[in-house]
């Protein structure tokens, strides 16, 4: 016989766990004593829980494996909740234990007391209460089955105080082999054809090809074919955005030069669409044609009906259509190619901009050139997010963590402190606002103790930067934003990390070297100047890339409004 929370340890040793983390309670405390014993799987002990869970969420995003983190009951299982939707929205596959009261025979009576399944049951792909320890095996392996099938997510199992005490003779379950679909050999002939039949075919890449690492097919598919491509935030990196063929970033909703690319186009090719990243184009009847590549069916909506979709594993689907298609010479690139062109010419135009507090494309330009290619920029909230999506050029998958699913602040510090766990050889920075930071900064503690690699960059602005921008474009007076900041180089050192501050825009390389080259945890404090994010992202980008040539689909998508 076996103690249950052994048994609950074993089953996670038996999926590859390598990491719990969380802020265990009182009812953890078998759990906790079971891990103890663990020689496979580390605790990690974060300040607060929406720190391990988000942790947790970009283990999962980075390995495709599913992070692990614990949490008591109650407050501790509610503070969950953000990081569950995270990681539900964003396709990262976790799970969430959390402890309870003994439900067979408790003396205290609601004390603490939620129905955190059924709180969790809306923001999870999978949520149920362990009332047997011989079910211990089975809900682990279904928890983990589900939270890494396509399209990944966030699990919850609730682990009662009685339950992990319990006696059973139960054992874990190995995992099972588990192979994606192929797509049906009629839809990749269907869409083959489209494609040879197009003038001026393009590819928008999204999440979902971010996340079943398509790379290597796509490159082959746009060396063969010539034709350009896309991507949406979350798509940023499937392929290297240096490439020739590179048009852009939708880092916007509307009205930038990569809109203008996408109206040249009489033929949308969307790869690993998902519907919580809106697409960078409003189809409409009798308008430019979409063909759907994804392991998921389209979910249809007035402006996203897809003529033909080709479901199943995207890599290999990506491999059919490339094995099969013989590239056009009718096809016609030149306008697509024209507005990436006009694009690029504005960047270069303000990102030597070396005033201070610094400018947003000049910080841009100066994190790309101090990053190598494989190092990882964890973004959290706020306006920076639109400028790094736009300017700063991806050059591998997941280099560039930024969240355009659930748009949580408060998840770029925890996201840069997985992210230096699962890669220690590579360099990691999280790039937060002052509002996003203060949010878990807190775990500043956890990143020291762990002796992690990390530069933690503030963009300080004294307010809530995304707001104000918003609220100066709605035309509403400047108001209700603004707050004080802690000075963050002593809080950085009170929690033994090294704090920096910028005094200038040019001594900012060489800043950003040393602590990138330097082992331990550092903070850069670096004001910055948001008083133009309105007249260039609302404005300038509108009027400039409505000037650029005509667009040669007869018939083209429709963009999102503002």
């Amino acid at each position: 016989m076996t103690k249950a929370s052994d048994l609950f340890v074993q089953c996670l040793e038996e999926e590859g766990c390598e990491y719990v983390f969380g802020v265990p309670g009182e009812e953890n405390l078998d759990m906790l004593d079971s891990l103890s014993r663990s020689k496979k799987i580390k605790l990690i002990l974060t300040r607060h829980e929406q720190g391990a869970g988000f942790m947790a969420a970009t283990y999962g995003r980075h390995t495709g494996k599913v992070g692990v983190c614990m949490a008591t009951l109650g407050p501790g299982a509610t503070n969950f909740v953000t990081a569950a939707a995270y990681a539900q929205l964003g396709g990262m596959p976790m799970l969430m234990v959390t402890g309870q009261k003994p439900i067979k025979k408790s003396k205290q009576g609601r004390f603490q007391i939620l129905d955190v399944v059924d709180m969790m049951r809306p923001i999870t792909k999978y949520t149920h209460q362990l009332a047997s320890a011989d079910n211990i095996p089975s809900r682990i392996r279904e928890a983990y089955r589900l939270a890494e099938e396509e399209k990944p997510g966030a699990t919850h199992l609730e682990f009662p105080e009685d339950v992990a005490d319990e006696q059973t003779d139960s054992r874990p379950i190995p995992r099972s082999l588990v192979r994606r679909p192929t797509a049906d050999e009629k839809a990749v002939r269907a869409a083959v054809k489209r494609i040879e039949e197009a003038r001026s075919p393009v590819l928008v890449l999204g999440q979902g090809a971010n996340r079943t690492m398509t790379s290597r097919m796509l490159l082959q598919f746009i060396e063969k074919t010539g034709i350009p491509f896309i991507t949406t935030q979350l798509g940023k990196g499937v392929i290297d955005e240096t490439h020739p063929l590179f048009l852009g970033c939708a880092a916007l909703s509307a009205g930038d030069f990569v809109h203008k690319a996408i109206e040249a186009a009489d033929l949308i090719i969307n790869i690993g669409h998902d519907v919580i990243e809106k697409p960078p184009f409003f189809m409409k009847l009798g308008g430019t044609e979409v063909i759907h590549i994804s392991a998921k069916t389209a979910e249809v909506d007035p402006v996203y009906f897809p003529q033909i979709e080709v479901i199943g594993d995207i890599a290999n689907a990506i491999w059919q259509i490339k094995n099969d298609i013989v590239p056009s010479g009718r096809w016609n690139f030149d306008g697509m190619l024209a507005a990436r062109k006009a694009e690029v010419e504005h960047t270069n135009s303000l990102c030597d901009d070396m005033r201070f507090p610094v400018f947003p494309p000049c910080l841009v330009k100066q994190i790309r050139a101090a990053m190598p290619a494989d190092g990882i920029i964890c973004l959290d909230n706020g306006v920076y997010k639109i400028w790094f999506a736009r300017n700063y050029p991806a050059r591998q998958p997941n280099t560039v963590l930024l969240d355009n699913a659930l748009a949580t602040m408060g998840a770029g510090l925890p996201s840069a402190m997985a992210s230096a766990m699962v890669y220690p050889d590579r360099k990691v920075m999280a790039i937060c606002g002052d509002g996003g930071f203060m949010m878990n900064s807190q775990e500043m503690e956890t990143a020291v103790r762990l002796g992690l690699n990390i530069t933690v960059l503030i963009l300080n602005d004294n307010s809530y930067g995304m707001i104000r921008w918003k609220q100066a474009n709605m035309g509403f007076e400047d108001w209700g934003l603004t707050y004080g900041n802690p000075d963050f180089v002593k809080y950085a050192e009170s929690y033994g990390a090294k704090g920096h501050r910028v005094e200038s825009a040019e001594s900012l390389p060489d800043l950003l070297r040393s602590c990138l080259d330097t082992p331990g945890v550092h903070l850069i404090d670096c004001p910055v100047d948001y008083s133009e994010n309105d007249q260039i992202l609302n404005k300038d980008l509108k009027e400039l890339s409505a000037k650029v040539g005509a667009p040669a689909a007869a018939m083209p998508a429709q963009p999102q409004p503002a």
